[in-house]
């Protein structure tokens, strides 16, 4: 018994060894979503909770839970000092991301527009085409 007070994820009470977690595999991280993250979080800050309980009841690192509430404490207090509701960094990643695409698509309509506007104007001076008084603009050429 003495061996194995040090094996790592051993979990050890006064009465002697709880649970030993045996580790098969390559894991992936754990992906937690919102919902979990805030109910870890409120439990920990409850009366009478540690926060290395909340994260062993949970089977997280207490480090992790640490952060958790931090981050959702900064988040808080800037959603108070800037007056508006807090994004999520995934969220604003993605509308750059579409901002970006959006751009891409205007540039390319832009210089559409532009390489079409002188080729009307170059059949105009060249006489190509008639001027047809349906067109709008052609009161502005």
């Amino acid at each position: 018994m003495i061996g194995d007070r040090h094996m790592p994820g051993a979990m050890h009470s006064a009465s002697g060894l709880d649970r030993i977690e045996v580790v098969t595999g390559v894991e992936r991280r754990r992906r937690w979503t919102l919902g979990e993250k805030l109910k870890a979080v409120e439990e920990s800050r409850l009366p009478g909770m540690s926060v290395s309980y909340v994260a062993r009841k949970y089977g997280i690192a207490p480090s992790l839970l640490f952060r958790w509430r931090k981050l959702m404490t900064e988040g808080g207090q800037e959603a108070v000092r800037s007056g508006d509701a807090v994004v999520s960094a995934a969220e604003v990643k993605e509308l750059k991301k579409r901002i970006r695409e959006l751009e891409r698509v205007l540039g390319k309509k832009t210089l559409e527009n532009e390489i079409l506007t002188e080729a009307v104007k170059l059949a105009h001076e060249k006489k190509l085409i008639s001027r047809m008084p349906l067109l709008p603009q052609d009161d502005l050429l």
